[in-house]
């Protein structure tokens, strides 16, 4: 799944993908699935056979797309969203098919995959901050609020979901804030609605996780969505 412009989100039992412009969400076989776009978005899907899908990850991940990978994604699917895909031969299809996949074997996963925990007392302290993002309430305010300590939380957070509580709530803010984003919010407003107490802060975050401001991110984002319109032939002039 390739966002030419716009925000996914891809759920699986794992968690959720969050699939801003230019990446590619990878969702292996046996995965059941379902998606989400935000904003004005630009979805591509892309299937591949099981002798390429098992040279790539065999779990859910989110791919920085290259200029070459998103060349040959939007040639698979049709330079415009309301363009048919051309008509490849099957051989040159399977070409291309394989050049994707050298280019996100050599892509490194972006942080962008956000855990479901399993466990009753994460489950509601995720549901809780996925209502309020902006919620700045300590762990262990909402330990009480659920009968169970700091430790056993922290534990809890540590072992099943490979991460602290802060990095699991700074990927979550992160994931409301594309979203905002991709809705048209400026990056103040996206600041103080996801729980940041100062745009800089949010700005720091934003740009380790999804590698790029807010301002650039808004900004590449229109510039993708342009070039995926663009005719997929062009005569030269010389």
């Amino acid at each position: 799944m390739y966002a030419a412009s716009g925000v996914l989100t891809v759920h699986t039992e794992r968690g959720t993908s969050i699939v801003p412009a230019n990446r590619v969400a990878w969702t292996p076989a046996g995965f059941a699935h379902h998606h989400r776009a935000h904003g004005d978005t630009d979805m591509r899907i892309v299937f591949l056979p099981p002798s390429l899908a098992r040279l790539i990850p065999d779990h859910p991940a989110v791919f920085l797309a290259s200029d070459l990978a998103r060349e040959v994604l939007l040639a698979l699917t049709g330079r415009r969203n309301y363009d048919a895909a051309p008509a490849y031969s099957r051989s040159a299809r399977s070409r291309l098919l394989r050049v994707l996949v050298d280019e996100l074997r050599e892509a490194p996963e972006q942080p962008l995959h956000l855990p479901q925990p399993r466990d009753d007392r994460l489950q509601a302290i995720a549901r809780m901050l996925h209502e309020r993002p902006a919620d700045n309430t300590s762990l262990a305010e909402l330990g009480k609020t659920i009968g169970a300590s700091t430790r056993t939380l922290s534990r809890l957070f540590r072992n099943e979901l490979g991460m602290t509580f802060y990095e699991w709530r700074t990927q979550l803010r992160i994931y409301h804030a594309l979203v905002l984003l991709a809705d048209g919010h400026d990056t103040t407003q996206t600041a103080y609605a996801c729980g940041w107490a100062n745009p800089s802060s949010f700005i720091a975050a934003f740009s380790n996780i999804v590698g790029t401001t807010p301002g650039r991110y808004r900004t590449s984002r229109q510039t993708t969505a342009r070039a995926s319109q663009l005719p997929t032939a062009v005569k030269s002039s010389g």
